[in-house]
């Protein structure tokens, strides 16, 4: 026990330039063998060698839920993560779901030998990385390839703007199989007008809708991460709600009705119109 204790201690901060900014790998006092990746202070992925099933934010462990639901428990599936960070969502799956078919799409190649180098992967795991943009990554996939696309791309803390918009879902759209998931990770706060905007268009493409997030940041009573999942077939809805509201930090799901009120009206957001998603307040990070 002393002799893990004096391992923890004894584990330093990796420090990094990368393209996005300045990346730090901060060892977790906690979990003996677990990292938290921030980007220029704003924390991006959270890492546990020993336990990839370990999952620590809520907007990953939401992530995590629909990852959970997309096939039958165990299941090998094809997922598509569009953005990278520490690869936690593929270590997720690739641990929950062994025999799965991964990739993922991450422009800043510096991070991604940072990752490879610091954190790397089980080499059992069917996992590609792409150096490239999300969009330009999503375009050379296979029609009708994947079981779940993850959108978790933030250049800085803002999601870009060629992200946020139909056209961009029109291509999510067309290399999911039929009954596929398709899952964002989105950042905003009060008047939530980003957030309004993106569920408008992903309602463009996806009949089936659900929306998870801490409540107060529903409230629009700080600002926050939110998980947007579409489909063209029904969701578990009940079973997402179920996992959600029993996690530490329980979170909310709407949908249907409920989550057509929130939209308020809100419109679908296309290239023409498109803008980064709003900058985080400082106090977020501290």
């Amino acid at each position: 026990m002393a002799r893990n204790k004096r391992a923890r201690e004894a584990r330093e901060a990796v420090v990094e330039d990368v393209d996005g900014g300045l990346a730090e790998l901060m060892p977790d006092r906690d979990r003996p063998r677990a990292w938290t990746l921030l980007v220029d202070g704003a924390p991006q992925s959270h890492v546990d060698l020993d336990d990839p099933a370990y999952l620590d934010f809520e907007y990953q462990r939401r992530l995590g839920h629909i990852a959970d639901l997309v096939a039958p428990p165990g299941k090998p599936v094809h997922a598509l993560h569009l953005g990278g960070g520490a690869f936690t969502l593929a270590r997720y799956i690739a641990a929950t779901r062994p025999r799965s078919t991964q990739q993922i799409v991450e422009r800043d190649t510096a991070l991604v030998r940072l990752v490879r180098r610091e954190l790397p992967l089980d080499p059992q795991a069917r996992v590609r990385v792409r150096g490239t943009d999300a969009r330009e990554g999503l375009a050379k996939i296979a029609d009708g390839w994947a079981d779940l696309v993850i959108a978790d791309v933030f250049s800085g803390a803002r999601t870009p703007a060629h992200l946020t918009s139909t056209e961009f879902l029109t291509d999510v759209r067309r290399v999911l199989r039929p009954g596929g998931y398709y899952a964002a990770n989105l950042a905003d706060g009060p008047p939530l007008a980003h957030l309004r905007g993106q569920i408008a268009t992903a309602a463009a493409l996806f009949p089936e809708l659900a929306l998870a997030a801490d409540p107060a940041v529903l409230r629009g009573r700080r600002f926050g991460n939110a998980v947007l999942l579409g489909s063209d077939h029904a969701l578990p809805i009940a079973e997402l709600t179920r996992r959600c509201a029993s996690d530490p930090h329980p979170g909310r799901v709407e949908h249907g009705r409920g989550l057509t009120d929130f939209t308020g009206g809100a419109a679908a957001v296309t290239d023409a119109g498109a803008v980064a998603s709003p900058a985080p307040p400082p106090s977020v990070f501290r």
